[in-house]
């Protein structure tokens, strides 16, 4: 269910992306009081998946900064300090998940009603939004199922570039820290040593 839930987020930011290519297109009809409010109620079912993805943008490169400050710690920092070092960068990389993800998530909420929500309102009949509430296995679904395979890859790379100038400045302070860290912790530690990648890179693949 959590699966199918992610990717019709990602299918109906993919939907909008394709109406915006089409601006020769006639204008079509507004859409009625009543599939405005199932769209609304979708957009309210989806938000938790909505918080997952921000965060998910936020925690894979403080992952692999986590990741490339525990090997340091194995290999250069004295065995006295490791447990006091990896502690203050842990703290340090939490607050950085946590302040981020907020960024993120404001944006995100910012960006549903144009992406999610039009593309749902352009594509998907009032009946075909009632069986997506319902989520039966039903016609709508399996034509979601067509159009899933297409739009994955579109829509990280939405978010990621709505995103980037949010977490760049942050992230690369979180880098300069953990740095110094481990600099007091080891106090030969070169100034090459630290990880050196950005959200912005590692979450527009």
């Amino acid at each position: 269910m959590m699966k199918r839930l992610l990717a019709l987020t990602a299918l109906c930011f993919a939907m909008h992306a394709q109406a915006q290519t089409a601006a020769a297109a006639p204008a079509s009809a507004p859409t009625s009081a009543a599939k405005k409010e199932l769209v609304k109620k979708l957009l309210q079912l989806q938000q938790a998946n909505f918080d997952g993805l921000s965060r998910s943008i936020v925690e894979r490169p403080a992952i692999q900064l986590m990741q490339a400050a525990a090997q340091a710690l194995q290999t250069q920092v004295p065995a006295e300090k490791r447990d006091a070092t990896g502690k203050q960068i842990e703290a340090d990389v939490k607050k950085f998940v946590d302040e981020s993800s907020t960024l993120v998530r404001e944006r995100t909420t910012m960006l549903v009603p144009s992406t999610f929500g039009s593309g749902l309102e352009e594509k998907f009949t009032e009946d075909e939004l009632r069986q997506f509430i319902a989520w039966t296995e039903s016609p709508v679904n399996k034509k979601f199922q067509q159009l899933l395979p297409d739009i994955q890859t579109s829509f990280m790379q939405k978010l990621a570039t709505e995103t980037s100038p949010l977490l760049d400045p942050k992230f690369r302070a979180l880098q300069q820290k953990v740095r110094t860290t481990l600099t007091t912790a080891i106090g030969t530690l070169s100034t090459g040593a630290a990880p050196t990648s950005s959200p912005a890179k590692t979450t527009g693949k």
